[in-house]
């Protein structure tokens, strides 16, 4: 390896892309492609990171398995940054077997990182968990160490266990310091204030205020009764009942839970739920129909009674009910809604899912990107719009070391 490629590679494995590219990019060998690829994902252009990349594992002979298991590991970081879910698992885990074999164990290390992050951001948390504990991270360098404390702290707040989190944040903190790259530690400080920011509002007899995800769990771990609109349940002293599968239940018992200690009027009751302006006798009969079920699912934790102008929620359990809502205003829910699957959007497709001109779903957009709620990548008809990434996805922070040699 000659003496530029070697330096371009150092300085992309300390954080520099732009001193990388200052010593490679005019070059179009094989290890300079990859070397380029992996910068330009560190500075964001995954579009153009993703062709290098490719461009970089056709150049590598046949022979140099090693270089190319490598550049595949990259590609797969890449596609996991820009919500690629549909990319080729089976060879990421095949370059992870290569590079094991041939005792390249960071890289390989890496790559099982990339399988986990995949798992947390389509939701499987045991899975992702039972492959973190077959990973030793004592011997492998600081930014990897990082790595593994951030997917630990994701998988703890997800779970709300954020005494958890919060412990591995500060290994994550000291190993990003220990590696000494700026942008590694900028994004475990990203990581960390999550935990201090608003996770969703509380509603108590119409009074509303914003929660950290600390009085989440300490909320959920209490005796209340929590209507819980982020998920979909009803919880209380250890007990939850699911109804993210029977949105006309769980509408119900928000809307109750709203008027507690009050009643809901039938009236109003049919015009939320089933999105009607006026009722009949048909439409009161299919009210009873799913108060009926309701009371059957939230046994033994409330009850539903009715009153001479509608309905009323009661807690069984406690004297205390509350509403914990999602940290988003009313008006931009169905967006967020959309961006909150992890995927990337255009402002196009979300103007099409949701009906409306694209033109107020980019002010929305715009919006909710001044608060911090969304986050967008690319340019032009390339923009695509995202929530930002929770601890452990994948960003353009954590690209593999150098690919083409040690």
């Amino acid at each position: 390896m000659d003496s530029l490629i070697t330096a371009a590679a150092r300085a992309l494995a300390a954080g520099d892309p732009l001193g990388a590219l200052d010593r490679i990019a005019l070059r179009e060998d094989a290890p300079a492609l990859a070397l380029r690829g992996i910068a330009m994902a560190q500075l964001g252009d995954l579009v153009r990171a993703r062709a290098l990349v490719r461009r970089a594992a056709r150049a590598f002979g046949p022979k140099e398995t090693l270089a190319r298991a490598r550049c595949v590991v990259a590609e797969a970081e890449i596609a996991l940054a820009s919500r690629d879910l549909g990319w080729r698992t089976e060879a990421l885990e095949a370059a992870r077997i290569t590079l094991q074999a041939q005792g390249d164990r960071v890289n390989a290390a890496h790559a099982r990182y990339l399988q986990i992050r995949r798992l947390l951001l389509i939701g499987q948390l045991d899975e992702a968990d039972a492959m973190l504990a077959e990973l030793d991270p004592g011997p492998l360098p600081p930014a990897l160490r990082a790595t593994h404390e951030l997917v630990i702290s994701a998988i703890a707040i997800r779970r709300l266990q954020t005494d958890k989190a919060r412990a591995a944040l500060a290994r994550a903190a000291h190993a990003a310091q220990e590696a000494g790259i700026a942008a590694l530690t900028a994004e475990v400080q990203r990581a960390a204030e999550v935990l201090q920011a608003p996770a969703a509002l509380l509603l108590v007899r119409g009074t509303e205020r914003p929660l950290v995800l600390g009085e989440v769990e300490a909320l959920l771990g209490s005796a209340t009764l929590v209507v819980d609109a982020c998920r979909y349940s009803v919880r209380g002293v250890g007990m939850s009942v699911s109804l993210a599968t029977r949105p006309v239940l769980f509408t119900l018992a928000r809307v109750l839970s709203e008027a507690w200690p009050g009643d809901v009027s039938r009236e109003t009751l049919i015009a939320r739920t089933f999105r009607l302006k006026l009722s009949d006798e048909s439409h009161r009969s299919r009210l009873r129909v799913e108060i009926g079920r309701l009371r059957a699912a939230l046994k033994p934790l409330a009850g539903v009674t009715a009153t001479r102008s509608g309905y009323a929620l009661e807690s069984l359990i406690c004297a205390d009910l509350v509403l914990l809502m999602p940290p988003v205003e009313a008006k931009y829910a169905a967006l967020f809604a959309y961006l909150a699957d992890g995927e990337s959007w255009s402002s196009s497709a979300l103007a099409l899912a949701l009906g409306a001109s694209q033109r107020s779903v980019q002010r929305a957009l715009d919006a909710l990107a001044a608060a911090g709620k969304v986050q967008s990548f690319g340019q032009g008809r390339a923009r695509r719009w995202t929530t930002p990434p929770m601890p452990g996805f994948a960003t353009t922070l954590l690209l593999p070391a150098p690919l083409p040699g040690d």
